[in-house]
């Protein structure tokens, strides 16, 4: 069985002009494993952790699923509105992705900004099985 950072480290030869990835548990806030082409201070890597927890289950996320999910009558209390995010910065393109199978589970792809975005995503979501089968 592959381990996660062997994974992670396809995923990033995987994705088009990707320079990091990041597998984060947002139960515990935990930066579970990481790869990148560069090295970043640990501190960066424990902010994206929580900036993940925070995109994916901040108290206005969780407003807002929670409003999708009465107009819809689902009852699920597991079921997750937002799956993917695209963050835009000055430089660079964050994909966020939520695994499938650990719904707690959140994926961060880092790339250059003048990747193709379409391309980029697409990649991303075809290594996210790999990546949850490594736990």
């Amino acid at each position: 069985m592959a381990t996660l950072d062997n994974e992670l480290q396809k995923a990033i030869s995987t994705i088009p002009e990707c320079l990091a990835a990041g597998y984060v548990d947002i139960s515990t806030g935990m930066m579970l494993a990481v790869k990148t082409v560069d090295s970043h201070p640990s501190e960066v890597m424990d902010l994206l952790a929580a900036a993940t927890s925070d995109l994916f289950q901040g108290p206005n996320v969780i407003a807002i699923e929670d409003v999708f999910k009465k107009a819809r009558g689902i009852k699920d209390s597991d079921l997750h509105y937002f799956q993917e995010m695209l963050v835009m910065s000055d430089n660079l393109l964050h994909i966020f992705i939520r695994g499938k199978n650990y719904g707690d589970h959140i994926v961060t792809f880092v790339c250059r900004k003048s990747v193709n975005m379409g391309m980029a995503l697409t990649k991303a979501r075809m290594v996210m099985p790999n990546l949850e089968a490594a736990l």
